[in-house]
């Protein structure tokens, strides 16, 4: 179907769609992401792929120090101006660019996780992180969010056993399990007021499994969109 629709508008300029990937650590979202990458090209679509905090190199720049185990007890609030500087940046290089030539952009991460990490997990007043995303050049939302959903458990193993392969975690893998589990309740209750825009994605299960859940969503989200022009 997606191919279709792609050959059907091969010569004109397609509208621009942005896709989140969001989930608690250990959610599979990164791996699945890549899996996304692989079905897209498959169908002819080659996004634009990024993440955050990153994607440009004053963002890349932030979140080294951000992930760093030495930067220490970081003040939330402080964590929350540095995520969202290099936000502004990242939107402002890459996202806003790639969208106004009609691509189709998918980031590991965006907005939903400030409110998650800093906001759920953090205790970051929802009512500042709001105000602050209504700023110029923040205001940015995704046209279609998928938000890999694990119970805490699972989660952590998996993330335990990924950083088994690495020298040494990051702050987030130092955190108690106290903090994640509000980070996931964070994110359910997103999910919960956004049901158009995030679907939830039941990350359990084998990585092909998953993906094919992927698809089911976002296939049909692209041929729709792109099918409108």
């Amino acid at each position: 179907m997606l191919r279709q629709v792609i050959r059907r508008h091969r010569n004109r300029r397609d509208i621009g769609i942005f896709i989140t990937l969001e989930g608690a650590d250990g959610s599979g979202k990164s791996t699945q992401l890549r899996k996304l990458v692989r079905s897209l090209r498959r169908a002819g679509v080659r996004p634009v792929v990024t993440r955050e905090p990153g994607g440009t190199p004053f963002a890349e720049a932030l979140r080294a120090g951000l992930l760093n185990p030495g930067s220490g007890a970081v003040p939330p609030i402080a964590e929350a101006l540095c995520v969202a500087a290099a936000r502004a940046d990242h939107l402002a290089r890459v996202i806003e660019p790639a969208l106004a030539a009609g691509r189709i952009v998918l980031c590991d991460r965006f907005t939903d996780a400030t409110f998650a990490y800093q906001g759920a997990g953090r205790g970051v007043s929802r009512r500042f992180l709001t105000g602050l995303h209504a700023s110029p050049g923040l205001r940015r939302k995704p046209d279609l969010t998928l938000l890999f959903d694990l119970p805490l458990g699972a989660g952590l193993s998996r993330a335990r056993t990924r950083n088994g392969r690495r020298r040494a975690g990051t702050r987030l893998d130092r955190e108690s399990r106290a903090f994640h589990q509000r980070v996931v309740r964070g994110y359910r209750a997103i999910a919960k007021a956004e049901p158009r825009r995030v679907k939830v994605i039941d990350a359990g299960g084998t990585e092909a499994v998953v993906a094919a859940r992927v698809a089911a969503v976002v296939m049909p989200f692209i041929a729709r969109r792109r099918g409108k022009r």
